[in-house]
């Protein structure tokens, strides 16, 4: 929250100005840490809703989670306080949610608690995978290391979503353009070429009447269409919401051709290189293996892990549980958390898998972009073409009456 205040120094100065604090108590201690005397202090007003900061809960949190774990690791290991590295860096932030977030976490941090309790506070900003990187730091003496690796392990997830979102802009842009240009041909150029026609009393050939009758339909039913695409959208979105409608996309989402394959090598980097990460900042593997499950989205995959943990805790090898789940699981992936365990260095062969699969990722989405923009000129060509058949064929045809 932003305070205005006004007080003096102790030259008896008047001095007017704003700070952050999480509340209003804290605002005063901290001026009065710094030999100022209140003299008024309140709460600035509030933006109105529509010029609030609200993106943040967007696309830009995991960016803004790996810049405020980046620093934070540099200045802990700079021998900065917890609580001076932390409103150092909201002072910093140009997110105000972001910002008042870290503040009540320096707040709790100043009044005892403990960093990953703080935290824990705000589970939609830090997951239970971050909190637990936190408590192996603290309880290792080791925090600016396991924030550095969190860091990485962040960043490495944030530029696999960036390739992937970069990787389907082109195609979604291409196929946007051509629907806006297909039903400005329908709505507005086929119908005055339609009249035009008419005038003639030419007999147009099928495809030009068929495609002047869909655009017809388009431009008389338009309001029905929008209520169907509407109605199909929101039932679609909220049964993919429920718990059955989760499953069953998982489920389809990897058995799509070419992007099912995508969809498995992702969820195979999450999970090893999560599983990597909380092995090295030293979680018990039956612990560390339950917050991977929380961290994976897809269904399928978390029910794997789930059933890898509790395999490991009847005392089964992680390998040997994987090898279970040949079609989610490829061999390669098995046979080397089985050479892991068996060397001791289990958090260095999954870090190797992830790595591996993150390749694969890029050369994968890689190689769909060059498949699909062949096809989009392919598909595209084509409907221009059947939509210039259609205007050119009456009037060659209209041509040729003319000839006789």
């Amino acid at each position: 929250m932003k305070f205005k205040y006004q007080a003096r120094t102790r030259e008896g100065l008047v001095q007017v100005g704003t700070i952050e604090a999480s509340s209003r108590q804290r605002a005063v201690a901290i001026l009065q840490e710094q030999g100022i005397y209140i003299t008024s202090l309140f709460l600035e007003e509030k933006k109105p809703f529509y010029t609030k900061e609200l993106a943040f809960f967007g696309g830009s949190k995991r960016k803004e989670l790996v810049n405020f774990t980046r620093q934070l690791s540099l200045m802990v290991k700079s021998g900065v306080s917890l609580v001076e590295g932390l409103r150092s860096i909201a002072m910093q932030t140009d997110k105000e949610i972001f910002r008042e977030i870290v503040l009540k976490v320096a707040d709790e941090v100043e009044g005892g608690i403990y960093f990953s309790d703080a935290l824990s506070k705000f589970p939609r900003i830090f997951s239970s995978f971050y909190i637990n990187m936190i408590k192996s730091g603290e309880a290792s003496g080791k925090l600016s290391e396991s924030l550095k690796y969190l860091a990485d392990n962040l960043e490495k997830e944030y530029k696999l979503i960036l390739k992937i979102k970069g990787g389907m802009t082109y195609p979604a842009v291409i196929f946007i353009a051509f629907l806006l240009i297909g039903l400005a041909m329908l709505f507005f150029v086929l119908p005055s070429f339609s009249q035009s026609v008419k005038d003639l009393n030419v007999q147009l050939p099928k495809i030009t009447s068929s495609i002047l009758n869909l655009g017809q339909t388009l431009k008389d039913w338009w309001w029905l269409g929008m209520i169907v695409i509407i109605f199909l959208v929101v039932g679609t979105w909220r049964y993919l919401k429920t718990s059955e409608g989760k499953v069953v996309w998982d489920r389809a989402s990897l058995n799509i051709p070419v992007i099912g394959n995508i969809v498995k090598k992702i969820n195979l980097v999450r999970f090893s290189e999560n599983l990597s990460t909380l092995i090295y900042a030293g979680l018990p593997i039956t612990q560390a293996l339950e917050v991977v499950a929380g961290v994976i989205t897809n269904k399928v995959y978390k029910d794997i892990v789930l059933h890898t943990r509790d395999g490991v805790r009847r005392g089964e090898p992680i390998s040997s549980v994987l090898e279970q789940y040949p079609k989610s699981v490829p061999s390669v992936v098995a046979q080397m958390a089985k050479v892991g365990e068996k060397t001791g260095r289990l958090d260095e062969s999954l870090l190797k898998i992830s790595e591996f699969y993150q390749m694969e990722i890029n050369n994968s989405i890689d190689g769909l972009v060059s498949i699909i923009e062949p096809i989009l000129i392919l598909v595209l060509g084509g409907l221009i073409v059947i939509l210039m058949l259609s205007v050119f064929l009456p009037i060659y045809k209209n041509i040729g009456s003319f000839a006789i």
